[in-house]
């Protein structure tokens, strides 16, 4: 097996086109050409990690934190970025790196958080718009549903919880094939009138390039008519943080025992108690601040994402129990969710999960 059978895997999950402007995700390190002995998930890619990997036999590191976020001018050994790199390449060590992307998929970092506690009826918090496209193209009537299956198949039709969504209507195309043309149907030189079938879906807009090569290859047409129209309709698939519903309403102390021991913290910080008991939560990964007005536009009882800073927590207004639980802390089970997403798909593979405590800060008294 190849390190891009991994990466296939994880791309299907979390497409690299869904990362932030700002992120680095996708392979930092190594070549996906490469045989691989086995993978190690972690949330960060640290020289300590490479070691583990060596000592382990996994010449592919998965980390949901990319170990380089902006340019190198020089890699001497100075920082732990580049002692991890020369570790990487000495070994012929690949890193990957799941971000921002792994964050913005429904089933992603914040929605593993969400399952830690129990949360039902979840949604995106901040679900994305103009993430989607409409295809419209033209197929002979007796060749449209190999067209059409051809589009699902390459991920097009995809409604929510439903799939194989197009809309069809019948109707008459004319064509005049020209000198050199090897036309379907109809005669060079002759105007054709055939009976054809308009299909109309949608499809995520990372999936263009598959979904038109699927429709060229199932189409007979030598020359393929379609048009593609971006939408500004809301992907509620796609986007920041979750929101959900406990199972019952817990009084604020007995809401944040639960935050507690779910993920066995050793501190917390948060604002005052809004009043009332909590039933609806707000959850994000990692730095969340940019979504505390969102989690109140949400009618959430209680917001857990990490890194906020002293201002921001002024933006609960007293509304909304808003709890920092930490960085590492809130994302540390993406570590579960990456072994699980390539385990599943290799399970006879070695897909390990790092045994290197990478939280970087440490809590007095212990």
């Amino acid at each position: 097996m190849k390190i891009t059978d991994i990466l296939q895997v994880l791309e299907r999950f979390a497409a690299p086109e869904l990362q932030e402007d700002y992120d680095n995700a996708g392979l930092i390190a190594g070549d996906q050409r490469w045989e691989c002995t086995g993978v190690l998930c972690t949330l960060d890619a640290t020289p300590e990690v490479i070691e583990e990997a060596v000592a382990r036999g996994c010449n592919l590191v998965v980390a949901h934190h990319p170990i380089v976020f902006k340019g190198l001018k020089r890699i001497n050994g100075k920082t732990y970025i580049e002692r991890a790199l020369i570790t990487a390449i000495k070994n012929d060590i690949a890193i990957y790196a799941c971000h921002t992307n792994l964050d913005n998929v429904v089933e992603g970092v914040s929605r593993r958080m969400a399952d830690k506690l129990g949360i039902r009826d979840g949604s995106v918090l901040a679900p994305k718009s103009r993430q989607l496209r409409r295809l419209i193209t033209f197929a002979p009537v007796d060749k449209a549903d190999a067209v059409r299956d051809a589009l699902f198949a390459a991920g097009a039709g995809n409604i929510g919880n439903y799939s194989e969504c197009s809309f069809n209507t019948e109707g008459e195309g004319s064509f005049k094939a020209g000198d050199g043309a090897d036309p379907y149907v109809g005669k060079v030189g002759e105007l054709h009138l055939e009976r054809e079938t308009k299909i109309e879906t949608v499809f995520p807009f990372y999936l263009e390039d598959q979904v038109v090569r699927a429709l060229v290859q199932a189409h007979p047409y030598e020359e393929v008519a379609y048009d593609i129209f971006a939408m500004e309709n809301t992907h509620f698939g796609i986007g920041a943080g979750f929101v959900g519903n406990l199972p019952e309403a817990l009084e604020p102390v007995a809401f944040l025992e639960k935050l507690r021991d779910s993920f066995g913290l050793q501190a917390l910080r948060h604002t005052v108690f809004p009043g009332r008991p909590i039933r609806r939560v707000a959850l994000c990964g990692g730095s969340g601040a940019f979504l505390i007005r969102t989690a109140l536009a949400a009618g959430a009882d209680a917001y857990v994402t990490a890194d906020v800073k002293y201002h921001e927590f002024f933006d609960a207004e007293g509304r909304m129990l808003l709890a920092d639980i930490g960085h590492w802390e809130s994302e540390q089970f993406t570590v579960d969710l990456l072994q699980e997403l390539i385990a599943g798909k290799f399970p006879t593979f070695a897909v390990l999960k790092s045994s290197v405590a990478t939280n970087p800060l440490r809590y007095f008294p212990a």
